[in-house]
């Protein structure tokens, strides 16, 4: 019997990361086995409809940390903004391994020429069709440009890829994390940096979840967390939290450690894109969720629900 059994849902970029933080637990344990089950989750089996008509919380998430809970598996490997801010009783997040990039990525069909500009999404003409299924993107793209035809694109990485090289889309968004991390960096077209559209909570980061009180497996996962990682997205997924929001809303939220510090910038936009308000805010690396929740109290203040009531799908 293996050391360690980590379920893992079976899309490509599923099963990469999954590998991938598999590797380094067996760098970092000499000897460690370990064996990794599939298992199809809600969001992968509904692909005809986009997100937030789909709503429900958890939806790539539910049938792994039920695996979790039941005791067929140890671990669970999650895109970190995809997994709840609250998560089941009796279920923690191990480890957090250092981030890839987080930021979005515009990208062009396969033939189309690199755009070469300060503004990426200049290189789209008036009335381009731009697929995305994500909240956050539709609405600060529509701000920023609201001349473009939005779509929604569901599906694999490959897939969305695919849909986009057959003449689908003009541009479709995606994280810049999942393409790099399956070697697809020649696809990203630009990255969208924190002037275009700030990424969604703990884009770029996994989250190994694992059950509470487990100390084996805890001890195994303690030599893969990395603290600053932990940190930043521990400020931005508190924000969120502290929104009373999960990941379907039009929030964005990102935090870089500067020394001992974290420096987080935040977005929350009305789901049509009238509206956008950011916000930064600086704290040390101690007091992570103090600092989200902190920057979360301050625009409630200012009345930053009033953008949010017009959502629909997940509010937990």
């Amino acid at each position: 019997m293996a050391d360690l059994r980590v379920v893992t849902r079976g899309s490509l970029l599923a099963r990469t990361q999954t590998q991938w933080v598999v590797d380094q637990l067996i760098a970092a344990h000499p000897g460690l086995t370990v064996e990794i089950v599939e298992c199809t989750t809600s969001g992968d089996r509904i692909q005809d409809r986009p997100l937030p008509e789909v709503g429900g919380k958890g939806l790539f998430t539910l049938e792994l940390e039920s695996a979790l809970l039941g005791g067929d598996a140890d671990l669970a490997i999650h895109s970190l903004k995809d997994l709840p801010t609250a998560l089941p009783d009796g279920l923690c997040v191990g480890a957090i391994p250092p981030r890839e990039d987080p930021f979005d990525a515009l990208v062009l069909p396969k033939d189309a020429p690199t755009p070469v500009t300060d503004d990426p999404l200049a290189v789209l003409a008036i009335g381009a069709r731009v697929g995305t299924s994500s909240t956050r993107r539709v609405a600060l793209l529509r701000h920023r440009r609201p001349d473009l035809i939005v779509e929604p694109v569901r599906g694999n990485l490959d897939t969305r890829l695919r849909k986009l090289d057959e003449g689908q889309y003009d541009a479709i968004l995606l994280a810049a994390a999942g393409l790099r991390r399956l070697g697809w960096s020649a696809r990203i077209s630009a990255r969208l940096g924190l002037d275009t559209m700030v990424p969604a909570p703990a884009q770029g980061a996994l989250g190994i979840e694992c059950r509470s009180g487990d100390e084996r497996v805890g001890s195994l996962l303690a030599a893969i967390d990395h603290a600053p990682t932990r940190a930043a997205v521990d400020a931005e997924r508190a924000f969120l939290a502290a929104l009373g929001g999960g990941c379907l809303l039009p929030v964005g939220a990102y935090a870089e450690p500067v020394g001992e510090s974290l420096a987080l910038a935040v977005a929350v936009a009305h789901p049509a894109g009238i509206e956008v308000v950011q916000r930064t805010a600086v704290g040390p690396q101690t007091a992570a969720c103090k600092l989200g929740e902190g920057l979360a109290q301050a625009l409630l203040a200012e009345g930053v629900d009033r953008l949010l009531n017009d959502v629909q799908g997940e509010r937990g």
